[in-house]
C-alpha cells in the first residue's frame, strides 16, 4: 500500500490523521517539522506528503520549495492558514490539493486516493510510452 507522510506540528492532528488513514490500509510517517521531514524523505521518498504550512524550523511553503527539486511525490497541504492567496500560492508552488482546517477526514483520505489513481494512472501511460519508443527504435 501507499506510504504517506504526514507533516504538521500538531499532535493531535498527527495522531487523529494516522490513525485513519491506518486504517484505510496505508502505511505512515510522522513528522512534527519540515526540516526532520525533508531529511527523511531524502532517505525514503513517500507517494504522498500531508503538511500543515505553519510549522517551526521549516514552514510548510519552505519544505515544499526544497523539496521539488529531488522528490515529485505529490503534495497535499493541510492548513488553517484560509486566506484564498495563501491557498493560491500554495498551489501555485506545486503542491497538487490545498485543505483547510477544520477538514473533514473522508474528504481527505478521497483526495489521497485520487492523486494515488492520477500517478498511477501518469506511470502506467509512461511505461507504455517508453515501450513504444524502444519499439520504434528498434524497428
Amino acid at each position: 500500500m501507499a506510504r504517506i507522510a504526514l507533516v504538521d506540528d500538531d499532535r493531535n492532528i498527527l495522531t487523529s490523521v494516522k490513525m485513519t488513514l491506518e486504517g484505510e490500509g496505508f502505511e505512515i510517517d510522522t513528522y512534527s517539522d519540515g526540516q526532520s521531514a525533508l531529511e527523511a524523505f531524502y532517505r525514503k521518498q513517500p507517494d504522498i506528503v500531508v503538511l500543515d504550512i505553519k510549522m517551526p524550523r521549516m514552514d510548510g511553503m519552505d519544505l515544499l520549495q526544497k523539496m521539488r527539486p529531488k522528490i515529485s511525490s505529490p503534495v497535499i497541504f493541510l492548513t488553517s492558514k484560509d486566506d484564498e492567496i495563501d491557498e493560491v500560492l500554495g498551489l501555485r508552488m506545486g503542491a497538487d490539493d490545498y485543505i483547510k482546517k477544520p477538514f473533514s477526514q473522508r474528504l481527505l483520505v478521497a483526495r489521497i486516493r485520487a492523486l494515488l489513481r492520477r500517478q498511477a494512472q501518469f506511470s502506467d501511460s509512461l511505461v507504455v510510452g517508453k515501450k513504444g519508443r524502444h519499439l520504434l527504435e528498434r524497428g
